[in-house]
């Protein structure tokens, strides 16, 4: 039996598979080893009764997530991992290595992420190219979730926000500047509070506001990544994944033809995709 997990900053999703055939797939909450440590993450995985199940039946598993962008940052999930799943081969990588997979196989491209983060980089067909991208949701993450959480926290709370947005706003969610700073400065995991609010942007999508936000969110992670990965590895496929990408991919595609792109593949989740890539190669 195999096993995928692919997990950003809010939600883990997995899928075990034997003999081609899927097992059992669920969510879990996020594993992020830069927000996350071996003990946070080995208590996570012994809630969950389907992985005591099938811990010993696992031979193989491959995590792919953000945050695991370091060597150090890779051994925490392993160590978690290893602990728990006491008799399987454990692979630990970055989450763009997953959308590498899941849209391109073995084959050359750009490919980017844009879910609860962002990021973007040159795929060889084997490997990522490294780069300096993924800065994370202080410095960088532009057109992301939390990028966009943000955003519309700062319009909302600088009362920027159009009158009929403002009141859903406060319908949805109940809140004050003082319970917004407190969350955002003072609790833990302050990105994955700022990355819920994308699911209020996702249900008033066609308002010109969100349009706006968004499209500016694109153009950032456009200049600021996509252009000079295209201009340094010209003529490649772009492909993209993630939930903030394939929720918005009609603005995605807009923004794309303003710098004369073309985008190739838009996916949400590439789970799927790179499961089926591991089962064909074992």
């Amino acid at each position: 039996m195999i096993a995928v997990v692919f997990s950003g900053s809010r939600y883990s999703d997995w899928k075990l598979s034997e003999n081609g055939q899927i097992i059992s797939d669920f969510r879990t909450v996020g594993i992020n080893p830069f927000f996350n440590d071996e003990k946070y993450i080995s208590l996570l995985l012994n809630k969950n009764n389907t992985l005591i199940n099938f811990a010993e039946k696992i031979k193989l598993i491959y995590f792919f997530g953000a945050g695991a962008f370091s060597p150090d940052k890779r051994q925490i999930v392993e160590n978690a991992f290893h602990k728990f799943f006491r008799y399987s081969k454990v692979v630990i990588d970055h989450d763009i290595k997953a959308v590498a997979l899941a849209t391109l196989g073995d084959s050359p491209g750009i490919v980017a992420m844009l879910s609860s983060g962002s990021n973007a980089a040159y795929y060889n067909g084997k490997k990522i190219k490294e780069n300096n991208y993924g800065l994370g949701y202080i410095l960088a993450d532009e057109g992301s979730s939390n990028w966009l959480g943000r955003r519309l926290l700062k319009d909302f709370l600088q009362g920027n926000l159009p009158s009929d947005l403002e009141k859903k706003f406060l319908h949805k969610y109940h809140l004050d500047q003082k319970l917004i700073l407190e969350k955002v400065y003072r609790q833990p995991q302050p990105a994955t509070f700022l990355s819920s609010f994308v699911d209020f942007l996702f249900e008033n999508r066609s308002d010109e506001y969100v349009k706006k936000i968004v499209s500016e969110g694109f153009e950032e992670f456009f200049s600021k990544y996509i252009i000079p990965l295209c201009t340094k590895y010209p003529n490649l496929p772009i492909n993209f994944a993630g939930t903030v990408a394939a929720g918005f991919q009609d603005y995605l595609r807009s923004v794309a033809e303003k710098y004369n792109l073309r985008i190739d593949t838009v996916i949400k989740d590439p789970i799927l995709n790179v499961l089926n890539y591991f089962t064909n190669k074992n």
